[in-house]
């Protein structure tokens, strides 16, 4: 599955990746199903859909911290992955893929994040930004992110509020 072209507008990304013990077919079903992210995502306080499931796809993450942002599915397909924007309603959209690999019953995720945070425009005056502050804070933040997927996946029970510690930009 190619990438949707809005990745183009972005230098730099973020991705992090995590195997788990399940077929592709069983970690799709999880990622795809409506409101999926309140099982798993351990700063998110409710994920109500708008329209789901396939390409046109869109739901909003509440934050324990009190942000809201909006996700927009612009790629998707079933067992391999999505494409999306995300970002306040009039605010600025970064852009996100999700891709499962599968390799003898054993599934990985990767998770890669353009954010538009210091990451348009001039290389120079955005680089010490973006990979002092932006990259190190979504490394920990997706890192948190897969645990919570890898745990429900493993348990089937969902993760409670900070269950991989706290985050400075998404949790209280």
């Amino acid at each position: 599955m190619k990438l949707h072209d809005e990745y183009k507008k972005f230098n730099w990304h973020i991705a992090k990746s995590q195997k788990f013990k399940c077929t592709r077919s069983e970690l799709w079903n999880i990622i795809s199903m409506p409101s999926n992210l309140e099982l798993f995502h351990p700063f998110c306080e409710k994920n109500p859909i708008s329209n789901w499931p396939g390409i046109n796809s869109a739901d909003t993450i509440h934050y324990y911290n009190g942000l809201k942002l909006e996700r927009n599915f612009i790629n998707w397909e079933d067992n391999i992955g999505y494409d999306l924007t995300i970002g306040t309603k009039n605010g600025e959209k970064s852009f996100v893929s999700w891709r499962i690999k599968e390799k003898d019953n054993i599934s990985e995720l990767t998770i890669a994040v353009y954010p538009y945070l210091n990451n348009r425009g001039s290389k120079i005056t955005n680089f010490l930004p973006f990979f002092i502050i932006v990259r190190p804070s979504l490394g920990k933040y997706l890192n948190s992110v897969l645990q919570g997927l890898e745990f429900y996946s493993r348990t089937n029970k969902k993760v409670k509020k900070n269950q991989f510690g706290t985050h400075n930009f998404f949790s209280n």
